[in-house]
């Protein structure tokens, strides 16, 4: 029972909250927003497929350091990983919260997706 209830419908909408564990899965999909470099690789990834030692050219920063946030990315669900020979080229997960966030990181930097422009000269 809710001490003041103030909007008669609090309670049904509490009722409907998701439970704790969902709110723990947003909040840390939600966290890979929070780095700088890992930001820039997921915009990268959302316009393009490439693998680690493009990244690290691409961003002026190590191997080692795109290596971590793309383990972190890939933990997430946001980014994919698929083996080609002896590279693995890695790219934005096709998945429904991947999709929002490439649409958000449009949003941001009030941009159109490079790839989509490219697309539709051809």
């Amino acid at each position: 029972m809710l001490p003041h209830n103030h909007d008669k419908n609090l309670q049904s909408i509490l009722d409907r909250m998701p439970e704790t564990g969902k709110f723990s899965e947003a909040a840390e999909i939600f966290s890979q927003l929070g780095d700088t470099t890992r930001l820039k690789i997921l915009w990268l990834l959302c316009h393009t497929r490439e693998c680690v030692s493009d990244i690290a050219a691409a961003l002026g920063v190590s191997k080692a350091v795109v290596s971590h946030h793309l383990q972190l990315l890939r933990r997430s669900g946001l980014v994919t990983a698929e083996r080609e020979g002896q590279e693995i080229h890695y790219s934005l997960n096709v998945t429904d919260e991947a999709k929002l966030f490439h649409k958000t990181i449009e949003a941001m930097f009030k941009i159109t997706c490079p790839s989509k422009n490219i697309d539709s000269k051809n």
